[in-house]
């Protein structure tokens, strides 16, 4: 599939592609060059990782376990 370049340097994703890939409008997507090649990639959505804050407490408990260093050591055998 090829597709011309605009003035302003804008390039048209084609609808096809765009369905495969979940890129809808306002998608954050990210170039790169590998091997010589221009990759275009969908970004990731960024994690909110306030919103998982003490999401595994009761867990934490189950285990007898206050911290997760704690976690991890009692896993290691220390």
């Amino acid at each position: 599939m090829s597709m011309k370049v605009g003035e302003r340097g804008q390039v048209t994703i084609p609808k096809s592609i765009r369905e495969q890939f979940g890129i809808e409008p306002n998608s954050e997507v990210e170039f790169s060059v590998a091997r010589g090649t221009i990759v275009l990639r969908k970004q990731a959505p960024k994690l909110n990782l306030r919103n998982w804050r003490g999401a595994c407490h009761s867990s934490f408990d189950e285990l007898r376990c206050k911290t997760v260093d704690e976690y991890i050591e009692d896993v290691r055998g220390r």
